[in-house]
């Protein structure tokens, strides 16, 4: 009987010496997660914060523009941009307005006059326009360039070569009768849009201030975020640039990084190209954009159209001191031009204005990027 005892207590004795090494090696499994001073922890939701409010929120009645990506008021968000023809004459100069810009085409006029250049401007505050011109006549490149952006065409006549580019209705265009400002220069160089007229005569001709059905959705472009600008020095095919000239005889245009503003300024005829009205401020681009592009000419007169429509030819594209090739796509009439690095991706452009050159192909090689 007490050896039964005795065994009993002893089988008791293991099971409870058994369960309290388990309960110790449970408590020792057991991670008590290190506290964090509470100043750490709002620190820490502070700079999430901050940087939520860097990058993603907008001003109350603000927006990004679909032309740069810069904030802008929200009243025009609907508003269509002006696609304005501006003379590029050595005689038209000085030009008015150009610093509303917020893009800028330039490109051969005619393969006459040493291929004479003309820009075009996309202005998307029109409304605030003072005096922008001089204003010239219209080329059915023009046209099909305008179209990607719905803006509406203001320019002086032109040949009849735009014609069945027009009747096709996905542009509208308001042509001549601006108002004529006398400078003392020949009557070519003397028509200007000036405020209040671009209200007017666009509801007068029944056009839509507003984008219409043939309006691409969404911007133009890719924009990086201003904290997170492009870099092109880390990409392939990319060099540093801090010159551009183009091979356009007639105003020998160039482009100058300028270090202090991270922009490059333009020039032409011999100087700086400056806003007359705007206190002859520097005319100038955060990005730029040179396509390679063939052309047809269409009469003995010089007129021609560049196939912008159209795949796979090259070009560049320059912002921040850096220069990267690049290939240029256009699908259709209104289909938006968009540009690709080399791994066939669309390219992140940084917010700011554009300037975009066409360059014929037979002269796209004389195209100079340097870093002096």
């Amino acid at each position: 009987m007490k050896k039964r005892i005795s065994m009993l207590l002893l089988a008791l004795l293991c099971t409870a010496t058994m369960v309290a090494c388990k309960e110790k090696e449970e408590e020792a499994a057991i991670v008590v997660p290190e506290e964090v001073p509470i100043e750490e922890m709002v620190q820490e939701e502070e700079e999430v914060v901050e940087e939520v409010v860097e990058e993603d929120i907008i001003p109350e009645g603000m927006y990004r523009s679909e032309l740069t990506n810069e904030i802008i008021s929200e009243d025009i968000k609907n508003q269509r941009p002006i696609a304005a023809m501006i003379d590029n004459d050595k005689r038209a100069l000085p030009h008015f307005g150009i610093s509303q810009a917020d893009v800028v085409y330039e490109m051969m006029n005619s393969t006459q006059n040493n291929r004479v250049t003309r820009f075009m401007v996309l202005v998307k505050d029109w409304k605030n326009i003072e005096q922008l011109g001089s204003i010239r006549s219209l080329r059915p490149t023009n046209i099909l360039l305008a179209a990607e952006w719905n803006a509406v065409v203001c320019h002086d006549g032109g040949p009849f070569h735009n014609d069945a580019y027009l009747a096709k209705g996905y542009t509208d265009n308001l042509s001549g009768g601006f108002a004529r400002i006398n400078n003392g220069k020949p009557r070519e160089f003397t028509e200007y849009i000036t405020t209040g007229e671009l209200e007017k005569r666009i509801a007068n001709a029944g056009y839509s201030e507003e984008y219409n059905e043939y309006a691409n959705e969404g911007p133009h472009f890719q924009f990086a975020t201003e904290k997170n600008p492009v870099d092109l020095s880390t990409m392939e095919n990319s060099q540093p640039c801090t010159k551009v000239e183009l091979p356009y005889n007639n105003n020998n245009p160039y482009l100058v990084y300028n270090e202090e503003t991270q922009t490059y300024d333009y020039f032409e005829h011999g100087s700086a190209h400056v806003d007359a009205g705007n206190n002859n401020a520097q005319t100038s681009f955060k990005n730029v954009i040179i396509q390679d592009v063939t052309f047809s000419q269409l009469d003995e007169n010089g007129y021609l159209i560049f196939n912008c429509i159209g795949e796979g030819r090259w070009g560049w594209y320059i912002t921040n001191g850096t220069a990267m090739q690049i290939t240029w796509s256009k699908l259709s009439d209104t289909g938006v031009t968009r540009y690709y690095d080399f791994e066939g991706n669309e390219i992140t452009v940084n917010t700011g204005k554009t300037y975009i050159c066409l360059v014929p192909d037979d002269s796209f090689s004389k195209v100079a990027i340097t870093a002096e």
